[in-house]
Protein backbone atom coordinates (compact mmCIF):
# COMPACT_ATOMS: atom_id res chain seq x y z
CA UNK A 1 0.00 0.00 0.00
CA UNK A 2 1.10 3.60 -0.89
CA UNK A 3 -0.12 6.89 -0.48
CA UNK A 4 -0.57 8.62 -3.49
CA UNK A 5 -1.19 12.30 -4.18
CA UNK A 6 -3.20 13.21 -7.41
CA UNK A 7 -4.01 16.48 -8.39
CA UNK A 8 -6.48 17.32 -11.81
CA UNK A 9 -8.92 19.78 -12.01
CA UNK A 10 -11.31 17.86 -13.92
CA UNK A 11 -13.24 15.88 -11.11
CA UNK A 12 -14.29 13.08 -12.64
CA UNK A 13 -10.93 12.00 -13.13
CA UNK A 14 -9.75 12.41 -9.82
CA UNK A 15 -12.61 10.13 -8.72
CA UNK A 16 -11.57 7.59 -11.55
CA UNK A 17 -7.94 7.39 -10.87
CA UNK A 18 -8.83 7.21 -6.74
CA UNK A 19 -11.51 4.44 -7.33
CA UNK A 20 -8.94 2.05 -9.27
CA UNK A 21 -5.81 3.15 -7.63
CA UNK A 22 -8.22 2.55 -3.89
CA UNK A 23 -8.94 -0.92 -5.00
CA UNK A 24 -5.17 -2.08 -5.20
CA UNK A 25 -4.93 -1.08 -1.53
CA UNK A 26 -3.57 2.16 -2.10
CA UNK A 27 -4.07 5.67 -0.14
CA UNK A 28 -5.21 8.31 -2.75
CA UNK A 29 -5.63 11.81 -1.87
CA UNK A 30 -7.41 14.40 -4.70
CA UNK A 31 -6.91 17.59 -5.16
CA UNK A 32 -8.07 19.90 -7.52
CA UNK A 33 -6.61 22.86 -6.96
CA UNK A 34 -2.65 23.00 -8.07
CA UNK A 35 -1.85 26.17 -5.78
CA UNK A 36 -3.00 24.11 -2.46
CA UNK A 37 -0.53 21.60 -2.91
CA UNK A 38 3.03 23.76 -2.42
CA UNK A 39 1.28 23.93 1.10
CA UNK A 40 0.87 20.39 1.57
CA UNK A 41 3.27 18.11 3.31
CA UNK A 42 4.87 15.97 0.28
CA UNK A 43 6.99 14.01 2.57
CA UNK A 44 4.13 11.88 3.25
CA UNK A 45 3.49 10.62 -0.29
CA UNK A 46 5.29 7.70 -2.25
CA UNK A 47 3.87 8.74 -5.59
CA UNK A 48 2.45 12.08 -7.13
CA UNK A 49 0.23 12.33 -10.00
CA UNK A 50 -0.06 15.76 -11.77
CA UNK A 51 -2.64 16.89 -14.87
CA UNK A 52 -0.84 19.26 -17.27
CA UNK A 53 -3.17 21.69 -17.98
CA UNK A 54 -4.83 23.23 -14.72
CA UNK A 55 -5.39 26.96 -13.78
CA UNK A 56 -3.76 28.92 -12.08
CA UNK A 57 -0.56 26.60 -12.00
CA UNK A 58 -0.21 24.22 -14.63
CA UNK A 59 1.70 20.51 -14.32
CA UNK A 60 4.69 21.89 -15.47
CA UNK A 61 5.11 24.69 -13.08
CA UNK A 62 3.72 22.78 -9.94
CA UNK A 63 6.69 19.75 -10.70
CA UNK A 64 9.35 22.53 -10.68
CA UNK A 65 8.39 23.92 -8.08
CA UNK A 66 8.38 20.51 -5.88
CA UNK A 67 10.53 18.50 -7.14
CA UNK A 68 13.66 19.68 -4.91
CA UNK A 69 11.32 19.30 -2.12
CA UNK A 70 10.06 15.28 -2.38
CA UNK A 71 12.27 12.23 -3.75
CA UNK A 72 9.26 10.65 -4.85
CA UNK A 73 8.44 9.44 -8.73
CA UNK A 74 6.08 12.50 -10.20
CA UNK A 75 4.05 11.33 -13.10
CA UNK A 76 2.07 13.29 -15.49
CA UNK A 77 -1.01 12.95 -17.21
CA UNK A 78 -1.56 14.14 -20.37
CA UNK A 79 -4.21 14.01 -23.18
CA UNK A 80 -2.47 12.17 -26.73
CA UNK A 81 -2.17 15.67 -28.50
CA UNK A 82 0.18 16.75 -25.79
CA UNK A 83 2.27 13.44 -25.28
CA UNK A 84 4.74 15.15 -27.61
CA UNK A 85 5.35 18.10 -25.55
CA UNK A 86 6.54 16.26 -22.60
CA UNK A 87 9.78 16.03 -22.94
CA UNK A 88 9.80 19.57 -21.08
CA UNK A 89 8.55 17.99 -18.04
CA UNK A 90 10.76 14.90 -17.64
CA UNK A 91 13.65 18.10 -17.77
CA UNK A 92 12.07 19.43 -14.88
CA UNK A 93 12.00 16.35 -12.72
CA UNK A 94 9.33 14.24 -13.88
CA UNK A 95 9.39 10.73 -14.40
CA UNK A 96 6.87 9.08 -16.60
CA UNK A 97 3.45 10.16 -18.24
CA UNK A 98 -0.05 8.34 -18.50
CA UNK A 99 -1.60 9.29 -21.74
CA UNK A 100 -5.10 10.04 -21.36
CA UNK A 101 -7.57 8.70 -22.16
CA UNK A 102 -6.06 5.20 -20.45
CA UNK A 103 -6.79 1.66 -19.68
CA UNK A 104 -7.56 0.71 -15.96
CA UNK A 105 -5.01 -1.93 -16.49
CA UNK A 106 -2.33 0.63 -17.85
CA UNK A 107 -2.77 2.78 -14.68
CA UNK A 108 -2.50 0.15 -12.50
CA UNK A 109 0.64 -1.34 -13.95
CA UNK A 110 2.32 1.64 -15.00
CA UNK A 111 2.14 2.86 -11.10
CA UNK A 112 2.71 -0.76 -9.46
CA UNK A 113 6.16 -0.28 -11.97
CA UNK A 114 7.37 2.45 -10.36
CA UNK A 115 6.02 2.02 -6.94
CA UNK A 116 8.14 -1.21 -7.01
CA UNK A 117 11.20 0.30 -8.12
CA UNK A 118 10.80 2.43 -5.11
CA UNK A 119 11.05 -0.56 -2.89
CA UNK A 120 14.35 -1.81 -4.02
CA UNK A 121 16.93 -2.38 -2.03
CA UNK A 122 20.31 -2.40 -3.19
CA UNK A 123 23.61 -2.27 -0.78
CA UNK A 124 26.42 -2.56 -3.11
CA UNK A 125 28.29 -0.02 -5.98
CA UNK A 126 30.28 -0.68 -8.96
CA UNK A 127 32.43 1.26 -10.90
CA UNK A 128 32.91 2.07 -14.83
CA UNK A 129 35.49 4.43 -16.20
CA UNK A 130 35.59 7.34 -14.26
CA UNK A 131 31.80 6.74 -12.81
CA UNK A 132 31.05 5.45 -9.54
CA UNK A 133 27.55 4.33 -8.79
CA UNK A 134 26.17 3.72 -5.13
CA UNK A 135 23.29 1.93 -5.50
CA UNK A 136 21.71 2.27 -1.82
CA UNK A 137 22.05 5.95 -1.93
CA UNK A 138 21.16 5.76 -5.52
CA UNK A 139 23.96 8.45 -6.25
CA UNK A 140 26.43 8.56 -9.31
CA UNK A 141 29.97 10.67 -9.10
CA UNK A 142 32.56 11.35 -11.39
CA UNK A 143 35.79 11.44 -9.60
CA UNK A 144 34.66 13.74 -6.27
CA UNK A 145 31.99 14.94 -7.87
CA UNK A 146 28.46 13.72 -7.75
CA UNK A 147 26.15 14.19 -10.72
CA UNK A 148 22.97 15.41 -9.69
CA UNK A 149 20.85 13.20 -11.62
CA UNK A 150 16.81 12.40 -11.64
CA UNK A 151 15.41 9.01 -10.32
CA UNK A 152 14.53 8.01 -13.44
CA UNK A 153 18.17 9.42 -15.05
CA UNK A 154 19.49 7.09 -12.53
CA UNK A 155 18.05 4.05 -12.98
CA UNK A 156 18.90 4.97 -16.61
CA UNK A 157 22.55 5.48 -16.27
CA UNK A 158 22.63 2.43 -13.52
CA UNK A 159 21.22 0.02 -16.03
CA UNK A 160 23.61 0.93 -19.19
CA UNK A 161 26.66 1.24 -17.00
CA UNK A 162 25.95 -2.30 -15.55
CA UNK A 163 25.74 -3.65 -19.19
CA UNK A 164 28.55 -1.49 -20.48
CA UNK A 165 29.33 -2.30 -24.16
CA UNK A 166 26.10 -4.04 -24.42
CA UNK A 167 23.27 -2.07 -27.13
CA UNK A 168 19.59 -1.87 -25.76
CA UNK A 169 16.87 -0.38 -27.57
CA UNK A 170 14.70 2.14 -26.30
CA UNK A 171 11.95 -0.38 -25.42
CA UNK A 172 14.63 -2.28 -23.55
CA UNK A 173 15.72 0.26 -21.50
CA UNK A 174 12.13 1.54 -20.49
CA UNK A 175 10.96 -2.09 -20.10
CA UNK A 176 13.60 -2.81 -17.73
CA UNK A 177 13.99 0.34 -15.83
CA UNK A 178 9.94 1.05 -15.40
CA UNK A 179 8.70 -2.55 -15.66
CA UNK A 180 6.29 -1.66 -18.79
CA UNK A 181 6.93 -1.99 -22.09
CA UNK A 182 5.71 0.94 -24.73
CA UNK A 183 6.89 1.62 -27.77
CA UNK A 184 5.12 5.15 -27.28
CA UNK A 185 7.35 5.52 -24.28
CA UNK A 186 10.47 6.22 -26.48
CA UNK A 187 10.13 10.19 -25.93
CA UNK A 188 10.90 9.37 -22.08
CA UNK A 189 13.73 7.52 -22.48
CA UNK A 190 14.84 10.12 -25.31
CA UNK A 191 14.97 12.79 -22.99
CA UNK A 192 16.02 11.07 -20.45
CA UNK A 193 19.20 10.02 -21.87
CA UNK A 194 19.73 13.70 -22.76
CA UNK A 195 19.51 14.70 -19.71
CA UNK A 196 21.86 12.15 -18.47
CA UNK A 197 24.40 13.28 -21.18
CA UNK A 198 24.41 17.10 -20.56
CA UNK A 199 24.94 16.45 -16.45
CA UNK A 200 27.78 13.69 -16.89
CA UNK A 201 29.17 16.61 -19.34
CA UNK A 202 29.61 18.88 -17.08
CA UNK A 203 32.40 16.54 -15.91
CA UNK A 204 33.63 16.10 -19.03
CA UNK A 205 32.18 12.70 -19.20
CA UNK A 206 30.36 11.60 -22.57
CA UNK A 207 30.18 7.83 -21.82
CA UNK A 208 26.33 7.16 -23.62
CA UNK A 209 26.66 6.23 -27.05
CA UNK A 210 24.04 6.53 -29.73
CA UNK A 211 24.11 2.95 -31.85
CA UNK A 212 22.04 5.02 -34.96
CA UNK A 213 18.74 2.70 -35.59
CA UNK A 214 19.38 0.33 -32.58
CA UNK A 215 19.80 2.54 -29.23
CA UNK A 216 21.89 2.98 -26.35
CA UNK A 217 25.67 1.78 -24.87
CA UNK A 218 27.47 2.66 -21.92
CA UNK A 219 31.09 2.95 -23.61
CA UNK A 220 33.98 2.73 -21.00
Amino acid sequence: MANILVVDDDPGILDLVANVLGKSGHQVKKMNNPMNVLNENLDYYQLIILDIMMPGLNGFELCERIRNQVDCPILFLTAKAEAEGLVQGLGLGADDYIAKPFAIKELRARIDAHLRREERKRSHGFTVGNCRFFMAGKTCYVGDVQVTLTKSEYQIAEMLALHHGQVFSKEQIYESVFGVFGESDNSVIVEHVKNIRGKLALENEAPIKTVWGVGYKWED
